[in-house]
């Protein structure tokens, strides 16, 4: 999938998370908004796996933790669900981890449980994977900017 294919699907996501706030409302349990937006989906035709196991590797040896992605959509794009009064640090890091070990692209850390959903949305990207992304970067560099928010890990863009 190119970049510009994904910003694409991207979008529809983004479409769908705000047509699954419409109809539901802040309020519900994860669990309903994970299912209203997999209908969602279903409705665009757009492809995509719920509850997709997530095993870590230590030392050459793949472990079973009982890590699930949420919604792992068109096999590129992850997708972190939350109910919560507000996302924490720990709620980036898990979503920074699913990307790093499912070496995906991007991701989004949705939060149903606002009064705006544009206020509950986090998109979060891995640089190694995103050509997009080291364009942009590359034409950035010759410009001064504000520092942006950085994982630890080299390896994501928040």
């Amino acid at each position: 999938m190119t970049d510009e294919q994904r910003e694409e699907l991207a979008t529809q996501i983004v479409d769908s998370v705000f047509e699954v706030h419409c109809e539901l409302g802040p309020g519900l349990l994860e669990t309903a908004y994970e299912a209203a937006l997999c209908r969602e989906f279903a409705i665009r035709k757009i492809r995509f796996q719920k509850q997709k196991s997530v095993p870590v590797e230590y030392k050459g040896v793949k472990l079973e933790c009982g890590f699930r992605i949420d919604v792992l959509v068109e096999d590129e794009i992850v997708l972190e669900l939350k109910s919560v009064e507000g996302l924490l640090p720990i709620h980036e890091a898990q979503l920074i981890n699913y990307l790093r070990l499912t070496d995906k692209p991007l991701g989004f850390l949705i939060n149903f449980n606002v009064p705006l959903i544009k206020r509950g949305i986090r998109r979060m990207v891995n640089e190694l994977k995103s050509d997009l992304f080291r364009k942009r970067r590359a034409s950035s560099d010759s410009v001064p900017s504000s520092p942006s928010r950085t994982s630890r890990s080299s390896r994501l863009k928040i």
